[in-house]
Parts: C-alpha cells; structure tokens; sequence
C-alpha cells in the first residue's frame, strides 16, 4: 500500500481525462493545496477522479478512472480521512472486446455476503464508444474479472454509455444507473435508471429516463448519476457542464417516486463560484455514510493548476429531504 499525499508522488506527466470525454490517465501529486489544513481536503492528495465508495465492515473503498498504469485504482479508508492507496489494481485484466486505456468510473456494490460487482466504463471495440461493462469478485479490493462477452450497456444510437451508479430502494429492489453519452455525437445526454437482477449481471427490467441536460449551467451534459432516499423523497445528483475546468459542477433533482418524474434545483448544489474557488471544478460524487452517522459528499476537484484531481470529503446535511453542502474551508 501507498499513503496517498506522500511528498514523494511525482507530478503528472499524462493528465487524466475522463468525466464523460477522455480516459484519465495520469498519476500525479502535489504539496497540499491552500486550505488543505483548514478543512482537511483534498483527503486523497492524488489523481484519482470519480471517486465511488462502498463500506464493508467498517472499511471504506474507494475506486477511481484509471492511471497510465492502472486500469481501476482502489484505495481504503477507516475515517474517510486517511487513505492508503493499494499498488494493485483492481481491474487488472480487460477482454479482448475491450479497447484498454480509457477504464472510467468505476461503480462498485456488494450484492451479497462476500460477493461484489464492478460496472466500470471502458470501450468497446465494435462499435469503438464508451460502454458499461459488469465484472465480479469476491473481495471489495478485487481483483474483479469481467464477465460475459460483450457489454452490459452500449446504445450505438445514443453515444454509448458510461458513469453507472447503483442505488438499492427500501424494498430490496437494486437499480442501475446511467447517463448516455450523447455529447461525443452531438445528442442529448440523459441519465437513466432500470432495475438488476439479484446477481448485479444484468438489467431486470426496462430502462426510464430520468433527466436531461435544459439548465443554462449545465452546458452540453448531464452526467455521474448517484440517487439516495432522504427523509422520504429520492434525490438525484449529478455532475453538469466541462469536466476540464472550473464550470463543472453538481447538481440535484429530487422525485417522491425513483422512477420519478425528477424536478431539478433551480441552481447547482456546489460549484466552484460557490466554494469561492475553493473548490474548482468539482463533479464525479458519492454520498457516503460517515462512521459518525452522518452524510458526506465525497467528490473531486482540480488541482495543482488543474493538473489532476484529487478526492475531497464534506459534511452533506438534509433540509426537507434537499442536500445541503457544509460551508468549505477558507482557501
């Protein structure tokens, strides 16, 4: 294991991508960034974009877009403070109908006692789009193996797919959730839900779609769905607009049902205006549940003069069944 923010870490030679458009594919690091000290972030002081994260008996994993190196990076966690990132990767091995270098995203759950499941997003090698494949294993560290031979999700006609999420209803009912990712061919992107099997392998229903992106800050996209019940109301968060800079965001939209129909937040939930820079460009969010009991909104942000992004940790309270994020540092 490595601990992440080592003064060590050797600054990025290939900047990660990813967030709908390009693999990240770069390792990178930095002394803490001002505010650091203040407020505690970024927690994980290296490139590791799109943070997911799954407890399992009181340890936190969490998984991130690939390195130049390292197709799924997972990192563990007590406090969701301290991080040790593992020198395995988590997804060592892609098929052959998978195009390697651009493995993005990464959702895990555990569906049973001891049995998980990955839907990362990768390429597929015909047609070449971005898809959301499903692998398994059993163990939250992996390694994870892909399973079947060919995509679990792959519209050719709306872009392909990407940024899978699951949520898990108060039934028992397990959803997957998806945006498609129109905006490399000029189409809209919507966020999708359809209900999985028991075994996480396969859609068990057909999908709906749930928003798209009609907000002026949004820009060309909506993107990373993660839905959660809150004082019994669905909540769908998002990340909008160009993940390369400061316009990218997080947004919200809220339901009584999960199918919805969803009505979004007139504004984003917190963006880097908000964060008075603080914060720049964040997007790609977890909701996690914090040993204290409390939320917390993990997500990622620019860095080092937006050279990588690295994952930060705030505090997310509840109005009414809207989220709210706890005031960030100063910078």
């Amino acid at each position: 294991m490595r601990r992440a923010g080592a003064a060590a870490l050797v600054l990025v030679l290939l900047t990660g991508c990813g967030g709908g458009e390009a693999g990240g594919d770069g390792t990178a690091a930095a002394s803490s960034p001002p505010g650091a000290a203040t407020d505690g972030n970024p927690v994980l002081d290296e490139d590791f974009p799109d943070p997911d994260v799954l407890e399992v008996d009181g340890t936190y994993y969490a998984y991130a877009t690939n390195t130049a190196t390292t197709n799924v990076q997972v990192a563990t966690s007590t406090d969701l403070v301290s991080w040790d990132v593992s020198d395995a990767d988590a997804l060592p091995d892609l098929p052959s109908w998978v195009i390697p270098g651009k493995t993005w995203a990464p959702e895990v759950t555990e569906v049973a006692p001891g049995r998980f499941v990955m839907f990362p997003t990768t390429t597929n090698f015909r047609p070449p789009l971005q898809c959301i494949a499903v692998a398994t294993a059993d163990s939250p560290e992996g390694p994870f193996q892909v399973v079947g031979d060919a995509m679990l999700i792959c519209p050719p006609d709306e872009g392909g797919a990407i940024d899978a999420s699951t949520f898990t209803d108060d039934d028992g009912t397990r959803y997957l959730l998806w945006k498609n990712d129109g905006n490399c061919c000029g189409l809209d992107t919507w966020l999708s839900i359809a209900p999985l099997s028991p075994d996480g392998l396969t859609l068990a229903g057909p999908s709906t779609p749930l928003v798209k992106q009609d907000q002026d800050w949004e820009g060309s996209l909506v993107e990373a769905p993660t839905l959660v019940k809150r004082d019994g109301r669905y909540v769908l968060m998002y990340s909008a607009n160009d993940y390369r800079g400061e316009r990218y965001a997080i947004g919200y939209a809220t339901a009584d049902a999960v199918t919805g129909p969803y009505t979004k937040a007139e504004e984003p939930l917190f963006s880097t205006d908000a964060a008075d820079g603080r914060y720049v460009g964040p997007g790609g969010q977890d909701v996690v549940v914090a040993p204290d009991g409390g939320d917390r909104l993990v997500f990622h942000s620019w860095y080092g003069g937006e050279t990588y992004r690295a994952m930060n940790a705030l505090a997310l309270r509840w109005d009414d069944g809207r989220p709210v994020v706890a005031p960030p540092g100063p910078g």
